[in-house]
């Protein structure tokens, strides 16, 4: 097994007389060379979902506006580069749905553009290649790219890819939670209801598309079945933008070990996803039930109302800031029961309960087809690494279990560019073509 404990570490270096005050100096050591390796890779995060409305010269990624991901948390943190989701739930196969969608896409793409040319061009640029990508952080600023979540909206014209392509699109997943007009999804084994049993034609002509663009073909949400047709069908390699192993957690969003051995063969990447419930959903329900358990009653001493995540979008940005300062203020009031009666019993999923995914995939298929994601501001986190302020601990948490700085930085982005780099010279061959 590649994880080393630090015990293990320190029985080599200290006598048992000594082991306290040789364990503080090792765990201080280990933390300052955690922190130079983490200063010098480039890090890397394949999937932040956004909203437009923090995309004005008003609201913006130049301020701390209380989500995971922006230009303040990924400075503090130390992450290097956002891909940015441009992200359409699924609605109606019909001109009408396809139209809202694409519309709604490209609201986000403005926002994107906006933020990068417009508003903060002197914090943070967009990347279209790798070579942009170790350009721009050399440079001193921020990096952001773009990733298409669920192809719904291109609509039933596949000339849209280009067009995605054209501003900016460099991975594009064919289905989300739904199956849409190219693929099967995932949920389709809640019920066994499937439309296409895996691809549809145009999802077939959607990879040769994707190919020939140079758009990575993104396998988080479709089917299985769709998923294994991708890897038979696409030219060049895949990446997984945010799963995690299903081996370890049992949930139809993760990749099954004959879904991971494909991908090795493809020379894909899957970026390890740091969602509590792709992670270990048995631990998170037992840890988010309990802390709802505590809230709910000093809610109700405060008579304040406990929202759903639905709700709590449902809000206006006046009533949003409103309710924010409220859960600050119960949280605050929470902290002393949450850690007695709450993480004593049932911790929460944790940064090391990410990285045992990371272990088991590196193991399986090889380190270098193994990625790092979060899906933050989408439902994403971990304790330790709840928001991109938060980054370093991923990098603490490899170098503690013995991976070498190479390793980290491949772990981190050399791996994703390289898929990056790939996808875009078999498009160059066909365009040749």
């Amino acid at each position: 097994m590649r994880n080393r404990t630090l015990f293990s570490k320190l029985a080599l270096l200290c006598v048992l007389p000594a082991f306290i005050s040789c364990a503080q100096e090792s765990e201080t050591a280990l933390i300052k060379r955690a922190r130079g390796i983490h200063d010098r890779v480039i890090t890397l995060d394949t999937h932040d979902d956004i909203s437009p409305r923090n995309f004005t010269a008003e609201r913006n990624y130049t301020m701390d506006l209380g989500n995971q991901v922006n230009l303040p948390k990924m400075e503090a943190g130390g992450l290097d580069v956002s891909w940015m989701a441009v992200y359409v739930g699924q609605g109606e196969l019909n001109e009408a749905g396809y139209a809202r969608a694409h519309q709604a896409a490209l609201d986000k793409f403005d926002a994107i553009h906006r933020l990068a040319e417009e508003i903060a061009p002197d914090r943070i640029e967009i990347a279209y290649s790798s070579d942009d990508v170790r350009r721009i952080v050399a440079s001193g600023k921020k990096v952001a790219m773009i990733g298409i979540e669920n192809a719904y909206q291109v609509g039933l014209d596949l000339d849209n890819i280009k067009k995605f392509h054209g501003l900016g699109g460099r991975y594009m997943s064919l289905a989300h939670n739904g199956h849409s007009q190219f693929s099967d999804s995932n949920t389709g084994e809640r019920d066994g209801v499937w439309l296409h049993n895996g691809l549809s034609e145009l999802g077939k002509q959607a990879v040769a598309e994707m190919n020939k663009w140079g758009i990575m073909i993104d396998i988080s949400h479709p089917s299985k079945e769709a998923i294994m047709q991708m890897f038979e069908l696409s030219q060049a390699p895949v990446m997984a933008s945010h799963s995690a192993a299903r081996a370890l957690n049992d949930v139809s969003r993760n990749l099954d070990d004959e879904q991971l051995m494909a991908l090795k063969e493809n020379g894909g990447v899957i970026q390890t996803v740091a969602f509590r419930s792709y992670v270990n959903a048995e631990k998170n329900t037992k840890n988010r039930d309990a802390t709802r358990a505590v809230n709910e009653s000093l809610a109700e001493e405060m008579g304040f109302e406990l929202l759903d995540r639905r709700g709590v979008r449902a809000l206006n940005d006046e009533e949003r800031a409103e309710y924010d300062a409220q859960m600050d203020h119960l949280r605050e009031m929470g902290a002393s029961r949450i850690a007695s009666e709450v993480t004593a019993v049932a911790p929460p999923v944790d940064v090391a309960d990410f990285v045992d995914h990371i272990e088991y995939l590196v193991n399986l298929i090889g380190l270098e087809h193994v990625g790092i994601s979060s899906d933050f501001d989408g439902g994403g986190g971990v304790e330790g690494w709840n928001d991109a302020s938060e980054t370093f601990n991923v990098t603490l948490e490899l170098v503690r279990r013995g991976y070498t700085e190479e390793e980290v930085g491949k772990l981190w982005s050399g791996n994703l560019l390289r898929v990056l780099d790939e996808v875009q010279r078999v498009a160059q061959e066909i365009q040749a073509r």
